[in-house]
């Protein structure tokens, strides 16, 4: 039986609790109830040494106790000793081989195409699927879209962004040359006190699956706290933009609502991925589900990662394949990944069955098996929290950067050294480079810079 925490104020009608309480005396709400911080993944002090990517679960340290549900945070020692000493971070549990979904379609003669050799990627297409998600890029390339535009002689309202000379019609195409204009979720840019976010529809799908929120707020105490939620809409599943949408709107409202009344980082963003699954089941019973449903295709569903930075803490969280980076403000050091896919391709290499350079060669690489929607087969969020030693920028990303990116070493080459002071332009250029190397899929980076900075930092 797990220990009560102990609170001080219900979470229920956020009166006061006298020590001991079982009921909140002004409602009655059972503190009971209130679960204790998740226990995924230990805190780890991290020193800059890091295993290689695809070590076999064997490689880690045993996972530590854990320690009393009202210990303070951050908990000083939770990684124990041989973690805190290697600066090793655990590997998630591996998540259930039940319920797989396929992120890349197999050629004819059965085996994945590489990213290079794809001509039309989809982001996470079934198998099954006899209708393209997406198509060859026939509007402008939204690296150009993106800037502005010069006004056209003589002509009012919005002007076209590939030929720059024609007038938009009402229906958002171009009256001289017919192009069909962006969309607002073709490129987004926010900034957000220290952070950045861009998302970008890429080279080769016809809409923006990707979706991400980002915000500041403070802990009781006033010191600051970032947030940032990324998802990534599951192409082969009814409504994945509406999915990365609403998924990203829960979680961030909901960390960004617990963690000024005190809850825990890593239980605020545990109790957030909860909140954003709920939210993308309830899109299953909308009517607008059931008017755009195809045979071929499932409930709403997408990925999510997530980060928060306060007090010296760094906080991840994910279900599914999008991915968070540690990278030093020192290049010395070296970057870490601190995230684990839930793909067959992680599980075999988690469970010392294949490398990585085999695992990933296979077919059935990217088959994710863990996401968020009504056809999941158990939800099971992934947190963790690290104790960084120096500076740094947290990279939260979908597979449409990381797919031209993998390993820690190529992120930190790409990001630019000046990353945490202006986290907007730097965003802009691992977009960038996504879509220079191909844009096969939706494009979304936010970057945190740690330690978390007041409101009001970030880009000149």
């Amino acid at each position: 039986m797990s220990q009560m925490p102990q609170l001080s104020a219900c979470p229920s009608c956020e009166e006061p609790l006298e020590s001991g309480d079982r009921f909140c005396g002004a409602c009655g709400y059972d503190l009971s109830a209130v679960p204790e911080r998740p226990q995924d993944n230990p805190t780890i002090t991290m020193n800059g040494s890091v295993p290689a990517q695809g070590a076999p679960a064997g490689e880690y340290p045993e996972r530590p106790p854990a320690p009393p549900g009202g210990a303070p945070w951050p908990a000083p020692g939770a990684a124990g000793p041989e973690a805190q000493a290697a600066g090793v971070p655990m590997p998630p549990e591996a998540p259930p081989a039940t319920g797989v979904r396929f992120d890349r379609r197999p050629q004819s003669d059965g085996h994945a195409a590489p990213p290079e050799s794809y001509q039309a990627q989809p982001d996470h297409s079934h198998p099954d699927q006899s209708q393209p998600d997406e198509y060859l890029l026939q509007a402008p390339d939204p690296r150009v879209s993106a800037e502005p535009a010069a006004p056209a002689a003589g002509t009012g309202g919005k002007v076209c962004v590939a030929c720059r000379a024609g007038r938009v019609d009402d229906d958002g195409y171009c009256e001289n040359c017919g192009h069909a204009q962006p969309r607002e979720r073709d490129h987004m840019e926010q900034e957000s006190g220290p952070m950045a976010a861009v998302s970008d529809r890429g080279l080769r799908h016809h809409r923006n699956e990707d979706a991400f929120a980002i915000g500041t707020t403070a802990l009781p105490d006033g010191t600051p706290a970032s947030v940032a939620i990324v998802c990534d809409g599951v192409s082969s599943a009814t409504r994945p933009d509406d999915a990365s949408q609403a998924a990203s709107k829960a979680a961030s409202e909901a960390v960004l609502a617990a963690l000024p009344r005190g809850t825990h980082p890593q239980q605020a963003m545990h109790d957030a991925i909860v909140a954003a699954s709920r939210a993308v089941n309830s899109l299953a019973a909308e009517p607008a589900t059931a008017l755009e449903q195809a045979p071929h295709q499932n409930a709403p569903a997408c990925t999510i990662v997530g980060a928060v930075v306060t007090s010296g803490l760094l906080i991840v969280g994910w279900v599914g394949d999008s991915r968070a980076y540690w990278v030093p403000v020192d290049r010395s050091a070296p970057p870490a990944r601190l995230t684990e896919d839930d793909s067959w391709a992680a599980q075999m290499v988690a469970a010392g069955l294949m490398n990585e350079a085999e695992a990933y060669a296979d077919e059935r690489a990217h088959a994710i098996t863990g996401w968020l929607g009504a056809d999941a087969y158990e939800l099971e969020p992934h947190t963790a929290a690290f104790k960084p030693d120096r500076p740094g920028v947290v990279v939260v990303c979908t597979d449409g950067l990381w797919n031209y990116a993998e390993a820690a070493e190529e992120m930190a080459r790409v990001l630019p050294l000046d990353a945490a002071s202006h986290p907007l332009h730097s965003a802009r250029v691992l977009v960038g480079h996504a879509l220079d190397g191909g844009g096969h899929d939706n494009v979304t980076v936010a970057l945190v810079p740690f330690p978390a900075v007041p409101q009001g930092a970030g880009s000149a």
